[in-house]
């Protein structure tokens, strides 16, 4: 089954993105790693919610017209109950195998911790803690919530601050919004490693420590 994150970028679009981070890295001995990932959470409550809201109306609607035939009078609401009940799961398997959908049952401040809670995690999984002069930097991007986080290790920390990172992150979502996800990714990191080469030369022993691109 194709995931979202592989149905996010071409082949080509992961060529140009690794060939941009190559490029970027000749110019830096910073270690930037941009990483697609098809969601942070499985946010189940998501798939709860949108449930009841999908199954409601349908199940409020047919039970006059299933119980009026039948006579069943006060007794309705145990038709009720039971559409609701027929339809809410399979209501609840749609809204979670369809990302557009389950999209828009997820809250806001859920969606930022996770995605934050998510980049942290890849950023020690993938040990960009552990580049020699601690100068690794990770470009995030969530496909499910339509989000992008930048963390950079202490030493980048330390010189560069927040808001220029945050150009970043908006450069891309825009890109994404547009439909052009693969170039604003690319320019994305272009400008990253221009960045990190006013406070990171390249070195003449620098070697490529981290991957390129990961997909996951």
């Amino acid at each position: 089954m194709v995931t979202l994150a592989q149905r996010f970028l071409t082949e080509a679009e992961r060529q140009r993105i690794g060939e941009a981070t190559r490029q970027a890295e000749s110019l830096t001995s910073g270690e930037i790693v941009p990483m697609v990932v098809s969601a942070s959470h499985d946010y189940p409550l998501a798939a709860i919610v949108g449930a009841v809201v999908v199954a409601l109306p349908p199940a409020l609607i047919l039970t006059p017209f299933i119980a009026a035939p039948l006579w069943l009078g006060h007794h309705e609401m145990w038709i009720f109950l039971a559409l609701f009940c027929l339809l809410a799961l399979p209501a609840q398997v749609l809204v979670k195998r369809t990302p557009a959908l389950k999209r828009w049952f997820l809250s806001a401040d859920q969606v930022d911790e996770e995605v934050r809670e998510a980049a942290v995690t890849a950023f020690f999984d993938e040990k960009l803690y552990r580049t020699r002069q601690e100068n690794g930097i990770l470009i995030f991007i969530s496909v499910l919530e339509h989000r992008v986080w930048v963390l950079a290790d202490s030493a980048i920390s330390s010189r560069i601050g927040q808001d220029q990172w945050q150009e970043i992150v908006d450069h891309i979502t825009a890109g994404i919004k547009q439909n052009r996800q693969g170039e604003a990714i690319g320019e994305a990191i272009g400008r990253v490693g221009a960045i990190l080469q006013e406070h990171f030369p390249i070195t003449t022993d620098d070697p490529n420590e981290l991957h390129d691109l990961i997909i996951r």
